[in-house]
């Protein structure tokens, strides 16, 4: 087994906030020795973050976590309300919407929707998360939120995400770079949606931050109200979807972006999800996506991790 290195050093006191734990205090809260949490963090058994550099483990993930492994009998257990809960997406929410799914649909942002699913407050949940250090869309975010419940990841759409800027491009920006050394006012998603995350990490790429950028008040729920404010003069450019530019200038800056679908297993098999699926093999789906444009649907269905 690897071994897994102590992150807390002997006389140190570092300042943690109430809703992380650390190693010593998850052990205690689980009530069992700390070699068994690094042995469940090296079988990533366990929620657990290292954005600061130290093995972490964010209280609320934890008690989700907790939840989903308790054993109850199987009568009697309500099963997860018949909610979307994730990512804006225009031709996911019009085929949930067209295909009779019944799924009512809660923007909630793609970190957020995991946690709705990881708490069962959700059936479905959306994200295009990407992991910086591998590349790799969404799966690693599953795995993170969702430890040790049995879970499957459906691909919807690869989608071409870039720049929306007013008609006609008006100020002749020529990309994220030139836009933010400009000084344009830039129209934000709210924190944890996944086009925040990835418009963070395409300005690391150009060794930007957050920072430098000029903000137009009051982040956004979806694409379509970050193209208003682009429309309405409140902003010039912002990160978001070539399917909700519509008349608006764009300037694309990814193509491949991955977005997929992430359940339950045994949800899978449900009536909402197989009356989606099944609609998304549709002409009429295909026209729709084709009408928007910047999707590619030549794998929507197809399973890319069953956990």
């Amino acid at each position: 087994m690897q071994s897994i290195s102590i992150d807390e050093k002997p006389g140190s006191s570092p300042v943690i906030p109430s809703s992380l734990m650390t190693t010593t205090e998850v052990a205690d809260y689980l009530r069992v020795k700390e070699r068994t949490i690094y042995e469940m963090v090296s079988r990533q058994t366990i929620p657990f973050t290292r954005a600061t550099g130290k093995l972490l483990f964010p209280k609320r993930l934890v008690d989700a976590w907790l939840e989903a492994q308790t054993e109850l009998p199987q009568t009697g257990i309500a099963p997860p309300p018949p909610i979307y809960a994730g990512s804006n997406d225009p031709l996911l929410e019009w085929a949930l919407r067209q295909s009779g799914s019944g799924l009512a649909v809660r923007v909630a942002g793609s970190t957020q929707g995991l946690e709705e699913l990881a708490s069962g407050r959700a059936l479905l949940a959306g994200c295009h998360l990407i992991d910086p250090a591998s590349g790799t869309w969404n799966i690693p975010a599953v795995r993170s939120h969702l430890t040790g419940a049995s879970h499957v990841v459906i691909h919807w759409a690869k989608r071409v995400q870039g720049l929306i800027t007013a008609p006609g491009n008006p100020l002749k920006i020529t990309g994220l770079e030139d836009a933010v050394r400009r000084g344009c006012r830039f129209a934000l998603r709210g924190p944890g949606a996944g086009s925040q995350l990835l418009l963070e990490m395409l300005l690391a790429r150009c060794g930007l931050s957050r920072d430098a950028l000029v903000v137009a008040p009051n982040p956004v729920e979806t694409h379509a109200d970050l193209a208003a404010m682009i429309a309405t003069g409140d902003a010039d450019c912002g990160l978001g979807l070539q399917a909700a530019a519509g008349a608006l200038a764009f300037l694309p800056l990814l193509h491949d972006e991955c977005f997929d679908l992430v359940m339950a297993r045994r949800d899978y098999f449900e009536p909402p999800v197989q009356a989606l699926m099944a609609f998304a093999a549709t002409r009429e789906f295909a026209r729709r996506a084709d009408y928007l444009g910047g999707y590619d649907i030549a794998q929507c269905g197809a399973v890319r991790w069953n956990g």
